[in-house]
């Protein structure tokens, strides 16, 4: 079920999909306090993905996950981990009296425990051969969409698919032309010479 909320905001040129883990590093003052209020507070925050073509407003609600490393000079390597995506409805140059950002959300129903149907797990079975790669039978359709290396215009585009079907069906065509080009790769890889 879709619900708004208002909550920090971190505008980035990427666009996490549910159940990614995503490295940051953190260098900014500001960031650096939203890092604090994250581990003191336990609170999700937005990745809004910064780019001309999503006039939409997409992306993604994340949470920390570790802390890799801490810096002398207060910067820090984070994980975080997408819970779910949202679309921006307003943004705020502040959030509430922090130095970051934030903004009113509405959530997008995506549920991360979407197990993949019998045909799109065939599909990504078949790709995983040819690609050389373990297959695991228990596998989400953010799994499988995580695993294929999406440009973030391929992202925002499978983000905007709410329907479960359709998001499979993007996603089977993707596996498919991917498939196809390492198909191709291989079969021509001892074919060429430099001059």
């Amino acid at each position: 079920m879709s619900e708004e909320r208002i909550i920090p905001i971190f505008p980035l040129n990427i666009l996490p999909l549910p159940t990614e883990l995503i490295p940051l590093h953190i260098f900014e003052p500001r960031y650096r306090q939203l890092l604090q209020d994250m581990e003191s507070e336990d609170i999700e925050f937005g990745i809004l993905y910064a780019a001309p073509i999503n006039a939409d407003r997409v992306g993604a609600l994340v949470k920390l996950e570790s802390i890799l490393k801490r810096y002398s000079t207060g910067e820090s390597d984070i994980v975080v981990k997408c819970n779910g995506t949202f679309i921006l409805d307003k943004y705020y140059k502040h959030f509430k009296d922090k130095q970051y950002a934030g903004g009113r959300i509405i959530t997008i129903d995506a549920p991360s425990s979407d197990y993949a149907s019998d045909e799109l797990k065939n599909a990504y079975r078949e790709y995983q051969e040819v690609a050389e790669s373990s297959y695991d039978s228990a596998v989400t359709i953010h799994d499988i969409a995580n695993s294929l290396n999406l440009e973030n215009s391929d992202r925002l585009k499978y983000l905007r698919l709410i329907a479960k079907e359709k998001k499979e069906r993007f996603l089977k065509e993707r596996l498919r032309f991917d498939k196809y080009i390492l198909e191709q790769e291989r079969k021509y890889k001892n074919s060429f010479t430099l001059n």
